[in-house]
């Protein structure tokens, strides 16, 4: 966090998510991970999962939306995982 030595966490993470219009119809699956991308650098990635029935609609519409969180710029950048059962 800006100017601070508290470490950003899942709570506030869903705190911003549901403070921006962007999240309005989005539903998170599960909670937020956090991972330091850069070992010397305050970049971080955020992973959500998001649960959304509508073959995707609503996940689709985030895609490389973009969003402010304080002074630092957020893109969504979406990913493809292919679960298969063996």
């Amino acid at each position: 966090m800006e100017n601070t030595n508290i470490p950003i966490n899942s709570s506030m993470v869903e705190t911003i998510l549901k403070n921006n219009h962007i999240f309005n119809n989005i539903f998170l699956a599960s909670k937020p991970q956090i991972i330091k991308a850069l070992p010397k650098l305050n970049i971080v990635i955020v992973w959500l999962d998001i649960l959304d029935i509508q073959s995707d609609i609503n996940a689709k519409c985030l895609i490389n939306r973009c969003f402010n969180i304080k002074s630092y710029i957020a893109t969504i950048q979406g990913i493809y995982i292919n679960l298969r059962v063996s």
